[in-house]
C-alpha cells in the first residue's frame, strides 16, 4: 500500500464516497469525514478510516491534521449544496461552503505535506449566463452557494501564489447516480424526481419545466476527479466536468416517469429565481483526460431508479430553517411548515 494519506471530505456523501471508491481501488491509505448531516455511514467503503467531523469547527479541523495526518491530498467534496436556497440560509451556507473550505485549506498551508488540494466548485460560480460555459467565462455567481465556492476557488489561488499550495478545481453540474440523497426536498432534482415517482406523487416543477441543463452520471466524474489529484499537469488548473447532453427539465420528468412506469402527473409551481439555461462546454477537459465517459441520460437513470429502488426511502435530514423568509417560494414554505 501507498504510505500517501489522502483525506476526503464529505466521505459519507453522494460524490465524496464514490471518490474514496476510486482511491482504495488505487490501494490508497483514505481518512474520509463527515458530520453526517446528509451523508451516511452505509455509503463509506469499510476501507476507509471513517471519522466524524464538522469542518466549519476550526478546532475540529486542526486537530484531525494531527491525530490523523500528515494528508499530502485533499479531495474537498463536503458541501451543502442547494442553490435556489441558498438565498434564504445564508449563514448556514457560508459558514458550511465557505469558512468550513477556509479552515480545510488553512490546515493544508500550516502542515506544508499537502501536495494537491482538489476542490469541487460548480457551474453555479458562473451565475446565468450563456452558455455552453467555458473555463474562460468570469465567473458571475448569481446566488450565495456560487459566491461561496468562487470565494473559495480564489482563496486557493492566492494560497497558491502565497505558499505555493497546489489545487485543481473542477465546475461540475447536476450530478446524480447511486447514493445520492434523494430525501432532501429543496435539490437534486432527479432524485426528487425518483422520490415522487416512488410515492406516488405529482413531479414538483417550477416555471414553464423549459430550464436546461446537462445531468451528469456520477460514475463519469469520479475518476477524473481522482486522477487529477496526482498529475502534475492538472496542478492549478481549472476544469468544468459533466455532461455533453442537454435536456429540460419537462424532458428529465418523462424520461424518469418512463423509467418507473407511471403515469406522469406534474405540480406546476411560480417560476423561481435561477438560471434558465446552465451546461458546460468540456474541450480543455477532454484535452487532458481524452477516455472522458459520457454516459447517457436514459441509460444513468436506469442505473440511479434501480439503485433507488432496491434501497428504497430513508429519513434525511436538511435545513429547517430559514434565516429569510421574504420571497420565499410557497412550496418551499409548506415544507418547511410541515404543511
Amino acid at each position: 500500500m501507498n504510505n500517501e494519506k489522502i483525506l476526503v471530505t464529505g466521505a459519507a456523501g453522494f460524490m465524496g464516497s464514490h471518490i474514496c471508491d476510486a482511491l482504495i481501488n488505487g490501494n490508497l491509505q483514505v481518512v474520509g469525514i463527515d458530520d453526517l448531516s446528509g451523508g451516511f455511514l452505509e455509503n463509506v467503503n469499510e476501507k476507509v478510516e471513517f471519522v466524524k467531523c464538522d469542518i466549519s469547527d476550526q478546532e475540529s479541523v486542526q486537530n484531525l491534521w494531527v491525530s490523523k495526518g500528515p494528508f499530502h491530498r485533499v479531495f474537498h467534496l463536503a458541501a451543502y449544496a442547494a442553490e435556489g436556497l441558498s438565498h434564504f440560509i445564508r449563514r448556514f451556507n457560508y459558514n458550511n461552503n465557505l469558512i468550513g473550505s477556509i479552515n480545510l485549506i488553512n490546515a493544508a498551508v500550516k502542515s506544508e505535506t499537502c501536495e494537491c488540494f482538489v476542490f469541487t466548485s460548480s457551474i453555479a460560480a458562473y451565475g446565468e449566463q450563456n452558455p455552453p460555459l467555458l473555463e474562460s467565462t468570469i465567473p458571475l455567481p448569481a446566488d450565495p452557494y456560487g459566491i461561496a465556492k468562487y470565494a473559495v476557488e480564489l482563496d486557493l489561488k492566492s494560497a497558491h501564489e502565497m505558499w505555493g499550495l497546489n489545487s485543481v478545481i473542477f465546475r461540475p453540474h447536476n450530478v446524480y447516480g447511486k447514493r445520492q440523497n434523494i430525501m432532501d426536498p429543496y435539490r437534486n432534482v432527479v432524485g426528487i424526481f425518483m422520490r415522487c415517482a416512488i410515492e406516488g406523487k405529482s413531479f414538483p416543477i417550477f416555471g414553464d419545466g423549459l430550464q436546461s441543463r446537462a445531468f451528469s452520471y456520477v460514475e463519469d466524474l469520479a475518476p477524473v476527479i481522482t486522477d487529477s489529484a496526482f498529475r502534475t499537469d492538472c496542478f492549478n488548473e481549472t476544469f468544468n466536468v459533466g455532461s455533453d447532453e442537454v435536456s429540460t427539465v419537462k424532458q428529465l420528468a418523462e424520461l424518469i416517469s418512463k423509467e418507473f412506469n407511471i403515469e406522469l402527473k406534474i405540480n406546476w409551481l411560480e417560476e423561481r429565481v435561477e438560471a434558465k439555461h446552465a451546461y458546460s462546454d468540456h474541450s480543455k477537459l477532454r484535452k487532458f483526460f481524452p477516455d472522458l465517459q459520457n454516459t447517457p441520460l436514459d441509460k444513468g437513470i436506469s442505473l440511479m431508479s434501480k439503485w433507488v429502488q432496491d434501497t428504497g426511502l430513508w429519513e434525511a435530514s436538511h435545513p429547517e430553517k430559514v434565516e429569510i423568509e421574504k420571497s420565499l417560494p410557497d412550496s418551499w414554505r409548506k415544507i418547511i411548515s410541515g404543511n
